[in-house]
């Protein structure tokens, strides 16, 4: 990968572009939070070449959601079950929606 490529992918939610140390910075939190986000298995860091955690935005913003959980009250456990069961309500809801204009496509007459 050239220094090119690098730059653009700064622009991707899903390239694991922080250090687990400048997560925990940024989230306000400890290395010990971030690590247990992973042993309850909500976000997975890649691992650099030398085996360091890196984080993604999108797994940032996960782990900001769990942090809002945990600061009021929420055990962390419960929180990382509340926040998958979240994304699992959206991602239905989403398909649920590309199968009605799918329907509605298919068939505008049957629209109530």
């Amino acid at each position: 990968m050239t220094a090119d490529d690098s730059y653009g992918r700064l622009d991707d939610d899903d390239y694991p572009a922080y250090t687990m140390g400048r997560a925990a910075e940024m989230l306000g939190t400890t290395p010990a939070f971030l690590r247990a986000l992973g042993e309850h298995r909500l976000i997975t860091p890649l691992r650099s070449e030398g085996g360091h955690r890196r984080y993604s935005r999108y797994q940032l913003r996960i782990a900001a959601r769990a942090r809002e959980l945990v600061d009021q009250g929420t055990p962390i456990e419960a929180a990382c079950r509340i926040i998958i069961l979240e994304d699992q309500l959206e991602e239905a809801r989403r398909i649920n929606a590309e199968y009605r204009r799918a329907t509605e496509t298919a068939h505008p007459s049957a629209v109530a």
